[in-house]
């Protein structure tokens, strides 16, 4: 897949894994990695920034098969901007569709 489409929704994937649980970096790194075939060295960066605009928090939680686990939870403005992300990338698809035919073709 195009590399340039991965980079502008990864954030939104992030954000999405996030809304219903929270979820550790290598959990969310690995589910990442299998789906849109990036490597899980490119979620941490994105999980720091997130904490860091204060989508996320995380916290540490102890493992029963190992050190303890970094794990990120969605703040209000996590979920506010979630939602607009989302509202954005169905407009935006809804756009291409129309262009591109929208039937896969």
């Amino acid at each position: 897949m195009n590399v340039q489409f991965k980079k502008g929704v990864l954030d939104l994937c992030v954000l999405s894994m996030l809304k219903d649980s929270d979820q550790y970096g290598y959990e969310l790194a690995n589910t990442l990695s299998a789906l849109i075939q990036i490597s899980d060295g490119t979620v941490y960066p994105i999980l720091r920034k997130l904490a860091t605009d204060g989508m996320v928090t995380t916290y540490l939680q102890e493992s029963q098969s190992g050190p303890p686990r970094k794990y990120y939870k969605l703040t209000g403005l996590g979920r506010k901007t979630l939602t607009a992300l989302l509202e954005e990338w169905l407009t935006f698809t809804r756009s291409v569709n129309q262009i591109v035919g929208g039937d896969g073709k």
